[in-house]
């Protein structure tokens, strides 16, 4: 038996399931366009590729702006101690930054919801 041979035959039977299984998902399927995404038991009230409102890139900029400083607050955490003050005073000017920035945001209108 040439050594490819048992290669073969085992992607031949992977296949051969793979097949199998969409087989049966495909007998099994529902047939009607009742069958929706289950939501709670109701319908969807809009559809699923509708827009979101602008604002909420906003909201999304200023909690990657938080998640951001968190990234680099936990390897600061780790070497204060060692670092010494040095390392407590260039947190501080970067947390001012990130407070400027908001203060900014908050200045121009863009946290407003209304």
């Amino acid at each position: 038996m040439p050594p490819y041979a048992a290669a073969l035959s085992v992607i031949g039977l992977v296949t051969a399931l793979i097949a199998g299984v969409y087989a049966v998902s495909f007998a099994m399927a529902p047939r009607s366009f009742e069958a929706g995404p289950f939501l709670g038991g109701a319908r969807p009230a809009e559809h699923a590729l509708s827009r979101y409102h602008v604002r909420w890139y906003t909201v999304s900029m200023v909690f990657l702006a938080f998640d951001m400083e968190m990234v680099f607050m936990y390897p600061w955490a780790l070497v204060v101690a060692s670092v010494g003050v040095k390392a407590v005073v260039e947190m501080f000017l970067f947390l001012a930054l990130i407070l400027v920035g908001v203060l900014y945001a908050w200045r121009e209108g863009a946290l407003r919801w209304v």
